[in-house]
């Protein structure tokens, strides 16, 4: 019997592209969800790490209250306030160069002008509070915040309303090359190049499968006719 026009072979061959088109669409899904997830911007209020790209929604600014030395950098109290009408000060970095961007913003705080600016929405990484960054934000936080809105900040009761992190817009975003992303699509690109072997007949699986059924198909009919052969009476 020719390979080709088995039938066996040919259920073999679906099943194993079944088995392969399954395994390669777990994959690519798997990777494709991975890539989404590392290129994803983190709101704020969820950050739980450093390395992690997180954004901003501002609505009140407050002018640069530290400069750090040896940078551009300067550091700037903000407001967000969320649907429910809540607002959260924290701390926010930008590059000196950027002021202007902010700057209708800053004055709208400071009720320099009428005109109200539109939010504006800011990206970078989490930095670490240092102790000298916690002094002077405690010391000029009651330049920002409204007397009806004010609360007495203090080493104590700081991380609570302030967090301990300030987010660094100096920063640019790294994208980190994903080992796992990287071996799950070379993975893919093996099923893939199998599942194509197989339809061509070229599969060693097939072959292999194949040859087992027919040595057992074979095996079984030599027991038939040893069975046949035992019933036949010599006379």
């Amino acid at each position: 019997m020719n390979k080709k026009e088995s039938k066996t072979r040919l259920a073999v061959k679906v099943f194993l592209c079944l088995i392969y088109v399954v395994i390669f669409f777990i994959l690519t899904t798997t990777s494709f969800r991975m890539y989404r997830n590392s290129r994803k911007i983190i709101n704020w209020k969820n950050v739980n790490s450093t390395d992690q790209y997180a954004y901003l929604e501002i609505s009140q600014m407050s002018e640069a209250f530290i400069n750090i030395k040896g940078t551009n950098k300067q550091i700037h109290f903000v407001m967000e306030k969320e649907k429910d009408g809540t607002w959260h000060t924290y701390l926010l970095a930008i590059d000196k160069k950027d002021y202007n961007i902010y700057k209708p913003l800053i004055d709208y705080t400071y009720e320099r002008t009428d005109k109200k600016p539109n939010k504006i929405i800011v990206n970078g990484y989490p930095k670490k509070i240092t102790k000298e960054i916690k002094k002077l934000a405690i010391k000029n936080i009651v330049n920002f915040v409204p007397i009806e809105n004010e609360v007495k900040l203090d080493d104590k009761n700081f991380e609570k309303y302030m967090t301990d992190t300030y987010l660094d817009t100096t920063i640019e975003r790294v994208f980190n090359t994903n080992i796992i992303i990287i071996i799950l699509l070379l993975l893919s690109v093996v099923i893939l190049v199998l599942t194509v072997f197989t339809l061509l007949d070229k599969d060693k699986i097939v072959d292999e499968v194949d040859s087992l059924i027919e040595k057992e198909k074979a095996e079984e009919e030599e027991e038939v006719e040893e069975e046949k052969d035992d019933d036949i009476e010599i006379l």
